[in-house]
C-alpha cells in the first residue's frame, strides 16, 4: 500500500480531505522535535514502547520501519483498510475519525508528536475502524507488523511494554466514556482547558492544537455548543479568547466553575 524510496521515505499521493479534529493526550514530554536527518533508531528510542531496547534491537526494528512525509489533509488510511503495522507521529498532527453515511464526522483522537496509533488493530488483525488524516504537514514512522512480531519472538520485554501501552489506551478510552456519559459539556471544556497547558503558571495560556470545530468534535460537542460554552466563560471573565489562544487568568476560579 505504501511504496518508499531507497532511503525508506515515502510521500503519500494526493487524496481528498477536509480541515475539520487521542484521548486529548499530550505527547510524551521526552520526545524531542525531529529533524529530517534524525536516524530512525533515534526516533524509536525516544518513545516509551521501545526506549528499553538495546541498540541492536532498535536496528532490527528500524529495518522494518519507513518514514512517511505527508502534507496537511492527506489520508494515511481509510476505514476498512487492513493494517500491516502501526504509526508514530514524529512531526505534525493526525486525527482519527469516523464518518456517517450522511457525511458527518466524529473525531475520536487528535495525535501529535511522539504518539502512536494503530497498535491494537495491528495485533487484532482486523480492518481499521477509523480513518486517519493529517491536520498539519507531518512526518511519521510506519513500523511494520513483521518487524514487531520478529522482535517479540526474541524479546519478552517488548511484550511487556506493548501490554502496558495497550492497557493505557484502554484506560484512556474508559475515561473518555466516563466524561461523555457523566460530565456536562461545560465540565468537559473546562477539564480540557486545564489539562491542555504544559505548566500550570499564571496566566494560563492554551494554544488550541487545531480548529475549534475539530476540538469540539473530540469533546463530543457540536461546534456551536463549544463556541457557546467559550462565550459563557468569556462573559464570566474566566477566560480570554484570542483566535486559537485561550488565556485563563485564574485557574481556581475556572475549576470551581465546573460545579
Amino acid at each position: 500500500m505504501l511504496v518508499g524510496d531507497e532511503k525508506g521515505r515515502q510521500d503519500l499521493p494526493e487524496t481528498g480531505g477536509n480541515d475539520n479534529m487521542t484521548a486529548i493526550l499530550q505527547p510524551p514530554s521526552a520526545f524531542m522535535p525531529a529533524s529530517p536527518n534524525t536516524p530512525i533508531t533515534t526516533l524509536l528510542a525516544r518513545i516509551p514502547l521501545f526506549s528499553g531496547l538495546a541498540p541492536e534491537e532498535l536496528v532490527r526494528i528500524a529495518q522494518g520501519t519507513r518514514e512517511i512525509v505527508a502534507a496537511k489533509g492527506k489520508t494515511l488510511f481509510h476505514r476498512g483498510d487492513q493494517p500491516t503495522g502501526f504509526h508514530l507521529v514524529t512531526q505534525g498532527q493526525v486525527k482519527l475519525a469516523v464518518s456517517s453515511s450522511q457525511g458527518s464526522e466524529k473525531v475520536v483522537e487528535i495525535l501529535s508528536q511522539g504518539q502512536l496509533f494503530g497498535v491494537a488493530m495491528m495485533f487484532l488483525g482486523k480492518p481499521y475502524i477509523t480513518h486517519a488524516q493529517t491536520l498539519k504537514d507531518s512526518r511519521l514512522l510506519f513500523i511494520s507488523k513483521s518487524a514487531v512480531y520478529d522482535e517479540l519472538e526474541r524479546n519478552p520485554r517488548l511484550a511487556h511494554a506493548i501490554i502496558k501501552a495497550l492497557s493505557m489506551r484502554l484506560f484512556d478510552l474508559i475515561s473518555d466514556v466516563e466524561a461523555y456519559s457523566l460530565h456536562t459539556g461545560r465540565q468537559r471544556v473546562i477539564d480540557y482547558l486545564l489539562d491542555a497547558a504544559d505548566t500550570p503558571t499564571l496566566p494560563l495560556v492554551i494554544d488550541l492544537p487545531t480548529s475549534k470545530g475539530i476540538v469540539a468534535s473530540r469533546l463530543n460537542l457540536t461546534q456551536e455548543h463549544f463556541s457557546r460554552i467559550l462565550r459563557e466563560l468569556v462573559d464570566a471573565e474566566l477566560i480570554v479568547v484570542e483566535g486559537r489562544k485561550i488565556i485563563v487568568p485564574d485557574i481556581p476560579a475556572l475549576r470551581n466553575h465546573k460545579h
